[in-house]
């Protein structure tokens, strides 16, 4: 978008120039009916009657300042009708400071003195001098023959510097009514260039120049050339004011036309002010295009501009390099430097601007990008690429600033964007390319990604980076930030009180994924890898999961989030289905339990398409009672399962957890005797399990410890240490469970398996299996025939039978086996 308003003031210039011209022709008519009448030529050469008279001069003075000198090479009074002819007429005007000598000259002049009109007869010829520093001796008075010549010849000597020459024929004078005028054609000759007119009426009365019609200037200024064009021109010499209709300027780098101009001039010739009418509308070489109904240009003493205004709906329209810009606001204020040049437009009550991109990548895929800007106010900076020609810089809008984008790659979706701010200031690079954008307050930037999840982002203040190489950002692949729908964001910063929200993609057949939201201090996007790394107490909220951390990375394509340092989370279970009828909040998954579960470790993954979240480095997870810690917990909300797992035997997977019969205290067949063996007073019984990994499955309410990297799995009961391969833990199924005795979260059962050995107070059983029930206290431990259980007892000495039980309650073991059932009530030592 590049403005040559240096043009604009060409055209007043020029203009200026040609009525200057056309109105020192006719103040010489002018002067004739003031000071000189030619009836009197005959008095003065002493005759009333037709006579010839041969070399004729006439000088006429007023206070000792010579007006005009007038010489004919012969004078000829009619008899009849009053008529005099003067041949071979030159005519010496004087400035009325000294300062001017103007020349007119014809072969042949026609006066009717009844009526007072004068002709010309053929061509007259006029010389002027424009309005410069005439000779310090211009003639004043006319002391002696040599002085006056001297300063006839310093007098033309100046004007032969800056002189302008006047062509026309047909010139008519009305002493009676002050009215000279011509129909035919009027040229105009001047140092810069030559120009014309067709008919042309002077009213020296009123000091009135009317230039008719089909008014043409064409004059060069140094290299360049500039073709002025008027279909009408008026001039008031009094008020130094230029009207003029049809304007229009052709220069080399552009065009400007006017319906209708008013141009003011300052007494030494300057324009002053330009005010246009009915269309005021500039165009560059460079296919800028600025119009408005109505404006005004205010021009400094060098005639540059300095200030103006569009009024009535000014546009500006732009078409450079595969892009498209156009503005619209209903009045704008202009301001210009002191070369004359646009240096900056100010743009009020309602601003909108659109531009539309294209680029071609080397694949031949294309990219497009259509903006759309819109805010109450703008201010527009402008910078001096080379000589008269401006570009945009950068635009400020306040009151409310709001950027729409839509882009799109090739032949896939259109993706939408949206930028605002109370404040919004754009920079523009080389060849007006947006660098960067920052909006101050309220600030907010929406977008959707290519893998179709809508982002949406809120902070005080939000600062993006573009890329600078438009062609560079359209090869980039289709995955990477700069690429994603066409945007060419390379980084960008959000500041104070972040918030980011993003909904997923919805995928079809499958539940709707809860939205993630976010918040932060500060937001930093990073284009390559299309991250977000969120800083100053970052928290993160995905429906089901709440967390904390030093530093948070959100993934703008899939929403997934990468938690660093003192990582901190709450799991209050699953987010609600909103589009299924009567769906609620389901329970947590974290063990079983009501309540929320708690996580904290080093580090944590949350991918959204999977709904699963990954604690890393010392992770520990408890709800309620119950706790789990390993160096991994992988917790799934789709899925509704619980992961650990250890690949360092020194640090395996831990379990703790309450067993539904530990809290009956007194009840149910145990001792409420303080001294009887096993009783537990009341307390709750706590299983506790070491493995090498660990899964739980919410909808099976069980959970399942393998060796792995531990190499075996070690299951502490109230009564009992377990050693095995695998342990079961099996859940009471969800309900009340007649109150506080039976909670949803308590072990209803154990069961291990694979080289099973088992120690309680003493006791050493060995086997295939066992499984503990916590509602009966009961061990029971099995084996193969080939290797059936057995239990050593320090004082009764070593069982065997098909299967041992073993009830912590009354420390009785009994024997099953071969058809009959045995019976051993043993009381180990304290």
């Amino acid at each position: 978008m590049r403005l040559t308003i240096e043009r604009m003031r060409t055209l007043v210039l020029a203009t200026g120039g040609l009525l200057v011209l056309a109105l020192a022709a006719f103040l010489v008519l002018a002067r004739w009916k003031s000071h000189f009448i030619l009836r009197e030529i005959p008095k003065h050469l002493g005759a009333d009657i037709q006579q010839e008279a041969n070399g004729v001069t006439y000088t006429q003075s007023h206070g000792g300042h010579t007006l005009f000198k007038i010489h004919a090479s012969k004078v000829v009074q009619l008899k009849k009708g009053g008529r005099a002819i003067l041949h071979d007429v030159q005519i010496e005007l004087y400035g009325d400071d000294g300062k001017r000598v103007d020349r007119i000259a014809g072969n042949e002049f026609e006066y009717d003195q009844k009526d007072g009109i004068a002709k010309a007869a053929g061509p007259v010829e006029i010389t002027l001098m424009r309005p410069v520093e005439g000779p310090a001796g211009a003639p004043k008075v006319v002391p002696d023959r040599t002085s006056r010549t001297t300063a006839l010849a310093n007098a033309a000597r100046t004007a032969s510097e800056g002189e302008i020459h006047v062509k026309t024929s047909g010139l008519v004078f009305d002493q009676k009514s002050g009215l000279a005028t011509t129909s035919e054609r009027v040229e105009f000759d001047i140092t810069q260039g030559n120009g014309s007119s067709v008919g042309a009426t002077f009213d020296s009365d009123k000091g009135e120049l009317i230039l008719d019609h089909a008014v043409e200037l064409d004059v060069h200024r140094g290299p360049e050339r500039v073709l002025l064009r008027a279909r009408h021109a008026e001039f008031e010499r009094d008020n130094l004011l230029c009207h003029m209709d049809g304007a229009e300027g052709s220069f080399r780098e552009g065009q400007v036309t006017a319906g209708h101009a008013d141009i003011l001039f300052r007494p030494d010739g300057s324009a002053a002010s330009l005010e246009a009418k009915e269309g005021l509308s500039l165009t560059s070489a460079t296919a800028a295009h600025i119009a408005a109904p109505r404006g005004n240009l205010d021009f400094g003493e060098r005639n540059q501009p300095r200030h103006g205004r569009l009024e009535g709906g000014a546009t500006l329209d732009s078409i450079r390099n595969g892009r498209h810009v156009h503005g619209a606001a209903p009045s704008a204020d202009l301001a210009f430097d002191s070369q004359g040049l646009l240096q900056h437009a100010h743009l009020e009550r309602g601003v909108t601007m659109a531009s539309d991109e294209t680029a071609l990548a080397q694949n031949g895929e294309t990219l497009k990008v259509s903006r759309d800007w819109r805010s109450p106010l703008a201010d527009v900076a402008f910078r001096n690429v080379r000589k008269g020609q401006v570009e945009l810089a950068s635009v400020t809008g306040s009151g409310g600033v709001v950027i729409s984008t839509q882009s799109q790659r090739g032949n896939g979706p259109v993706l939408p964007s949206r930028m605002s701010a109370d404040q919004v200031t754009a920079e523009f690079g080389h060849q007006q390319v947006l660098t960067s954008a920052v909006g101050n307050g309220h600030a907010s930037m929406e977008q959707t990604t290519s893998s179709g999840a809508k982002q949406t982002t809120t902070g005080n203040r939000i600062e993006a980076i573009l890329a600078s190489d438009w062609a560079q950002a359209a090869n980039r692949a289709p995955g990477s930030a700069g690429a994603r729908g066409g945007e060419q964001i390379q980084s960008a910063t959000v500041e104070g009180n972040v918030v980011l929200t993003q909904q997923p993609a919805p995928k079809a057949g499958s539940v709707p994924q809860p939205p993630l939201r976010a918040t932060a201090g500060r937001a930093v996007y990073e284009g390559a890898g299309e991250w977000v790394h969120l800083l100053a107490n970052p928290r993160v909220d995905s429906g089901a999961l709440q967390l904390t951390a030093d530093k948070l990375d959100v993934s703008q394509n899939s929403g997934d989030a990468f938690a660093h340092g003192n990582v901190k989370a709450t799991w209050t279970g699953s987010a609600p289905n909103a589009h299924a009828p009567g769906a609620g909040v389901t329970p947590g998954i974290a063990m079983g339990g009501q309540g929320p579960a708690h996580v904290i470790a080093a580090e944590a993954q949350l991918h959204q398409a999977t709904g699963e979240a990954t604690f890393l480095g010392h992770a520990r997870l408890w709800q309620q009672a119950n706790s789990i810690s390993a160096p991994v917990i992988v917790l799934n909300r789709i899925r509704q399962t619980l992961v650990a797992h250890s690949a360092n035997g020194s640090d395996p997977v831990r379990v703790v957890m309450l067993s539904a019969g530990g809290l009956k205290g007194g009840k149910g067949g145990v001792s409420s005797t303080p001294d009887a063996p096993g009783a537990n007073h009341g307390n709750p019984s706590v299983v506790r399990v070491r493995g090498g990994d660990l899964k739980y499955s919410e909808a099976e309410r069980k959970a399942v410890l393998r060796g792995g990297s531990a190499g075996n799995v070690i299951a502490e009961t109230g009564a009992a240490t377990v050693t095995s391969k695998e342990v079961e833990l099996l859940l009471l199924p969800p309900g009340n469970h007649a109150g506080t005795d039976g909670g949803a979260a308590q072990v209803d059962r154990v069961t291990a398996t694979g080289q099973v050995m088992v120690s309680s107070q003493g006791r050493r059983g060995t086997g295939d299996r066992l499984v503990y029930s916590s509602e009966t206290d009961e061990y029971v431990l099995t084996g193969t025939p080939a290797n059936p259980p057995t239990m050593t007892d320090p004082t009764k000495g070593t069982v065997s039978g098909a299967s041992l039980i073993f009830n912590s309650r009354d420390d009785s073991v009994s024997i099953e086996g071969g058809g009959r059932k045995t019976s051993t009530e043993t009381v180990a030592p304290k």
